[in-house]
């Protein structure tokens, strides 16, 4: 199982208007539980330039909440 498709699943489901407040809390609890919060992704080994730009364009992307943003912001001022 690929740890990231299964954060990913969480993640949409906590975004997903349609599902059930319960169904969210078992998504925070797996994430926060066995997947540090959903922080899986590591820079290590990648380009510093292009994670700098995915950062930016989180940043700047009107379709992303702002608590993603400021998550973004912050890795981006600590590079």
């Amino acid at each position: 199982m690929n740890a990231g498709n299964v954060v990913g699943g969480h993640k949409a489901n906590l975004n997903n208007p349609n599902t059930s407040e319960e169904s969210k809390q078992h998504s925070r609890e797996v994430l926060d539980n066995e997947h540090n919060g959903g922080n899986i992704e590591s820079s290590e080994g990648k380009n510093p330039n292009n994670v700098a730009g995915g950062l930016k364009a989180t940043i700047n992307n009107p379709k992303v909440s702002n608590e993603a943003k400021e998550g973004a912001k912050e890795r981006l001022n600590n590079m």
